[in-house]
C-alpha cells in the first residue's frame, strides 16, 4: 500500500487522508498532540515539527511527504524533500515575501511596506504565524512597526474571492471555478460557489502565473479582492485551503484529491462544479447533527476536534441550496 506522510495533523491532513482511503493510500501524521483529529484516519506520530527523529519517521517508506498548513519549518519540509517545495513554503508563510512575488509578476495589490507607503488608517500584521485574523490590528495614527509587522493598505472592496488551482509536476494546471467568501473576526465563515459573475479568467491567470514562478507541485489558494472590477491579490496559501472545502461535495474532483494526485504523479481529475454550492463553517461549537441533516442536500463534516472559541470544528455544504436552507443553516451556525 502506498504511504503518504503529512507534516501537520490538523482537519486538513484528516481530509487529504478521507480523500486517499478510497484510492489505496495510508497516510502517516507528524503533529506535537497527542489528540491531532487526523490521527482517527492514520498513523500519528508525535513530535515536534522540526523534531529529526520525527521526521524520519514520518517520511519512513513514504512516497511523498506533504504538509497542510503553511508555517511548517522549512528545514523541516527540505530534510524530507516535502511537496509542494521550499519555495512555496518561504514564500506562503512570510507576507512581505508573498507581496514581493505578486509584485515582480505583475499582479496587483494593496499598497504595503511602512504606514507612510500605505498610509492611513491601515492594517498592521505580523509577517508570520498569521491566520484566521490573529496577528493584525487596524491603525489610525502614525505608529513605530515592529521588524516582523508589514503594514498593508485598507482596501473598500466589492467582495472577496479566492481562486484554488492544482499544478502536476508535469506543469499541467487545474482550477476551481472562484468562490466568494464572507468572513467575521478575521475568520472564513461562508463561501459559495462558483462565484456569481465572478472574473474566472484573471483570477486563473494569477493563480498560475503564481504556481509556474514558485514550481508549485499541489493545490495552492490566492485570496483575491475584487474593486472596482478588477482582482487585487491578498494571500497565498501554498497548501489545500478553506475556501475549497466544498469541492469534496460539488465538484468532479475535490481539491484534497487532486492535490494527492499532483504529488504522486498522478493525472489530474476534472474541477468542474456538480452544482452551486454554499459552505458554511462550525466556529467554536456544533449544532446538533439532526438539526444539521435535516436541511435539504445537506452534507455535514464534523473534524473530531474539542470545542473552544474561534476553532473551526466542521463545515456544511450545501448543493443548490434554496434560500431558506442557506438562512437556516447560518443561523444553526451561529448558534440561533
Amino acid at each position: 500500500m502506498t504511504t503518504v506522510g503529512c507534516i501537520g495533523g490538523g482537519q486538513l491532513g484528516r481530509m487529504l487522508a478521507l480523500a486517499g482511503v478510497p484510492l489505496g493510500l495510508s497516510f502517516r501524521f507528524l503533529d506535537p498532540s497527542p489528540d491531532a483529529c487526523a490521527g482517527d484516519v492514520g498513523e500519528l506520530v508525535v513530535a515536534p515539527y522540526d523534531d529529526p527523529d520525527g521526521l524520519d519517521r514520518l517520511a519512513d517508506g513514504a512516497a511523498v511527504v506533504t504538509y497542510e498548513f503553511e508555517n511548517v519549518p522549512v528545514p523541516a519540509a527540505e530534510r524530507i524533500g516535502a511537496l509542494p517545495g521550499a519555495r512555496s513554503l518561504e514564500d506562503g508563510q512570510d507576507r512581505l515575501r508573498e507581496k514581493k512575488l505578486f509584485r515582480s509578476l505583475g499582479i496587483p495589490t494593496a499598497r504595503f511596506g511602512s504606514l507612510a507607503e500605505t498610509g492611513l488608517p491601515a492594517l498592521v500584521k505580523t509577517r508570520r504565524l498569521g491566520y484566521d485574523g490573529r496577528g493584525q490590528r487596524r491603525v489610525d495614527a502614525a505608529e513605530p512597526l515592529r521588524d516582523d509587522e508589514l503594514a498593508e493598505e485598507l482596501v473598500d472592496f466589492e467582495r472577496e474571492l479566492s481562486i484554488v488551482g492544482v499544478r502536476g509536476s508535469d506543469g499541467r494546471m487545474r482550477f476551481w471555478p472562484a468562490g466568494e467568501n464572507a468572513h467575521r473576526d478575521g475568520i472564513l465563515r461562508v463561501t459559495s460557489a462558483p462565484a456569481v459573475d465572478a472574473p474566472q479568467g484573471e483570477a486563473e491567470a494569477i493563480c498560475a502565473a503564481v504556481m509556474e514562478e514558485l514550481g508549485h507541485v499541489g493545490v495552492l489558494a490566492v485570496e483575491l479582492f475584487e474593486v472596482n472590477g478588477r482582482l487585487l491579490a491578498n494571500e497565498l496559501a501554498p497548501r489545500v485551503h478553506n475556501t475549497a472545502h466544498w469541492t469534496i461535495d460539488g465538484s468532479q474532483t475535490s481539491q484534497f484529491e487532486n492535490h494527492l494526485r499532483a504529488i504522486l504523479r498522478l493525472p489530474l481529475g476534472a474541477t468542474g462544479a456538480l452544482a452551486p454550492c454554499v459552505m458554511v463553517n462550525l466556529i467554536g461549537t456544533v449544532p446538533p447533527l439532526g438539526d444539521l441533516l435535516g436541511l435539504l442536500g445537506a452534507r455535514v463534516h464534523f473534524y473530531g476536534k474539542e470545542p473552544r472559541p474561534g476553532r473551526k470544528l466542521g463545515h456544511v455544504t450545501l448543493l443548490d441550496p434554496d434560500e431558506s436552507a442557506v438562512e437556516g443553516l447560518v443561523a444553526l451556525a451561529n448558534g440561533a
